[in-house]
């Protein structure tokens, strides 16, 4: 099996895990727990598209899904009106917290289970030297641990 070939299967894999356990897609899933890594559980948008890895006309659009579903809310940036930010909710909190374990089970069991301890290490490496070539000045923001 080819890189591509696992470039194609696996998002759709993780996806269905998501929808079927969940009920959410896999960027809905990445902005609530890019969220949920935030300081104060809040980002400004463009921000958060960068960490989801999504661009803001698509990032609007699942926001307002989650903001009608009650995980999300949005408010300007009271130190620049210019942006939007957007914070997770009590109730997106408890949202990611029932999926993320279910969400890590299934990373694990497709992505490394399969593979002894010597690949899971080159794995990494692999990666790291892949980000590097991909993103080399890489300035997707820090997401830092809520207190």
């Amino acid at each position: 099996m080819s890189v591509a070939a696992v470039l194609m299967h696996l998002p759709g894999a993780l996806d269905a895990q998501l929808q079927r356990d969940a009920g959410l897609t896999h960027f809905e899933y990445l902005v609530l727990s890019g969220l949920s890594m935030a300081e104060s559980h809040t980002m400004r948008m463009s921000d958060l598209a960068a960490v989801a890895e999504g661009s803001l006309p698509r990032l609007s659009q699942v926001v307002s899904r989650l903001e009608r579903r009650g995980w999300v809310r949005r408010s300007p940036d009271p130190t620049d009106g210019r942006y939007t930010l957007a914070a997770l909710t009590e109730e997106g909190w408890a949202k990611v917290v029932a999926t993320a374990p279910g969400h890590v089970e299934a990373v694990r069991r497709f992505v490394f289970d399969p593979l002894t301890k010597p690949q899971q290490r080159q794995l990494g490496e692999i990666g790291r030297r892949i980000l590097g070539a991909v993103a080399p000045n890489d300035r997707c923001p820090t997401v830092r641990k809520a207190p």
